[in-house]
């Protein structure tokens, strides 16, 4: 199933201008590489929904941790452990 899952962006890592950037954001604890290039508007601490690694938007902290939570009951986070971002 592909998901796009909230995270918190925690750092930007790589800034290239204002559009092309990465940075590494945390899912539960589980920190990932994501391409930030979608989200120019996105600044450490926002919460950004990732798909396949490429942050597509943001969403509010309470709306991420509401659906961060329905991932988890369903049981989707192992694949976090199990595949790497770019």
């Amino acid at each position: 199933m592909c998901l796009a899952i909230p995270g918190r962006l925690e750092q930007i890592t790589n800034q290239l201008d204002e559009t092309f950037r990465f940075g590494k954001v945390s899912f539960g604890g589980i920190m990932k590489e994501v391409n930030l290039s979608m989200v120019p508007e996105a600044n450490v601490g926002d919460y950004v929904l990732v798909h396949v690694g490429v942050a597509i938007g943001t969403v509010d902290e309470e709306e991420a941790k509401k659906t961060f939570e329905y991932i988890r009951q369903l049981g989707e986070l192992s694949e976090l452990n199990e595949t790497s971002a770019p």
